[in-house]
């Protein structure tokens, strides 16, 4: 598949990671470190090394798995591992993992020294999709999602649907709802393909449309001054839903399963603001049931829910800004919509 182009770097898909030992080869690294959580290390790192038989000259930095340990503290800890192995400002950081180690480490390395190059290897179908690519880096403060972060671009990202093979299904499914949103905001006929395909088996063509999708808006607007926020449509509720379930579920939801949630939510508020058709909510929510979950949003969490949304960076001038659909394949950004309104949406998404 040819390699999709984000200003200075490529996204390359299916290339055995080839382009690596040419970067690695062009560069010549002082220090080279993988990024990886405990899962990664002991799934993907083999495949990693199949991939790249020759490279032996690492070091691996290894942190706990989960979104709740996408913090300060924890960056703080990566931080010193690297000032104890001595990385100067000529060192590379590969990040091999899913979206938690995307995010966080390429927080990590853009402030390191002040910038250090990285490349981004998702392990994941939700980082493949969505938080390798556009070079948004982030971890979270008090369960308010990517509150700190930069924009900053890896010098590559790598795209191996090998690694999928290594994944449960729930993970699939969370990966899968960033693919369902793509095409809801910028393509209804990549939604139909969606509908009609099986999660389980996804393409490469699909993740690479996906992609393509993300990676067209992201050029238009890299630092989301405007156009890019329509990626973030399901995510304002969506985000606030699962931060509020890390904190008290004893098993959280997953980012796909809040942000199933939010889509559906977010729908109900498009037809109330943005004339999506009633046809298409049923729609859009039907299927969306039919992959993921019934959760229950207990009236008496409206309270945290909103303070979470009035934390969202989208946020301006005291307004919970929201990205919302005027049908299928067309979004806009930016509409204000009452508390009201969107406790109704919460009401809505228990009525069904």
């Amino acid at each position: 598949m040819e390699a999709l182009k984000n200003n200075n770097h490529f996204i390359h898909f299916e290339s055995g990671l080839a382009p690596l030992n040419d970067l690695l080869s062009t560069n010549k690294y002082s220090k080279i470190f993988v990024f990886a959580d405990n899962n990664t290390a002991e799934v993907c790192m083999p495949v990693f090394r199949d991939f790249l038989p020759d490279l032996d000259d690492f070091d691996i930095i290894e942190t706990d798995a989960g979104e709740e340990n996408k913090n300060i503290d924890f960056c703080i800890g990566i931080w010193k591992t690297l000032l104890d192995f001595e990385a100067d400002r000529k060192c590379l950081m590969i990040n091999l993992g899913g979206g938690v180690i995307t995010d966080m480490g390429g927080f990590v390395a853009s402030t390191y020294k002040r910038g250090i190059d990285f490349v981004n290897i998702p392990t994941t179908l939700l980082s493949q999709v969505d938080a390798s690519v556009g070079g948004k880096t982030g971890i979270d403060i008090d369960n308010v999602k990517n509150m700190v972060g930069t924009f900053s671009l890896p010098q590559a990202v790598f795209i191996e649907t090998s690694f999928l093979q290594t994944l449960p299904q729930r993970e699939l499914l969370s990966g899968f709802a960033e693919m369902i949103k793509h095409g809801l905001i910028a393509d209804a006929v990549y939604y139909q393909e969606l509908k009609d395909s099986n999660y389980e088996h996804i393409g490469a063509e699909a993740i690479y449309r996906s992609v393509e999708i993300k990676n067209e808006v992201v050029l238009a607007d890299p630092f989301e001054k405007g156009l890019r926020k329509i990626l973030n449509y399901g995510h304002t509720i969506g985000h606030a839903v699962e931060g509020y379930a890390l904190v008290n579920d004893k098993s959280p939801l997953t980012h796909g399963e809040a942000i199933a949630i939010g889509m559906i939510c977010e729908a109900y508020l498009s037809a109330k603001y943005c004339n999506l058709s009633q046809d298409e909510l049923t729609e859009i929510a039907s299927y969306l049931l039919s992959l993921y979950p019934k959760y229950e949003i207990k009236p008496k969490s409206f309270d945290e829910l909103m303070a979470l949304m009035q934390s969202d960076k989208k946020n301006e001038d005291g307004f919970i800004l929201f990205s919302l659909l005027e049908q299928i394949g067309k979004c806009t950004y930016n509409c204000k919509v009452t508390k009201e309104d969107i406790i109704n949406s919460l009401l809505y998404y228990n009525s069904l």
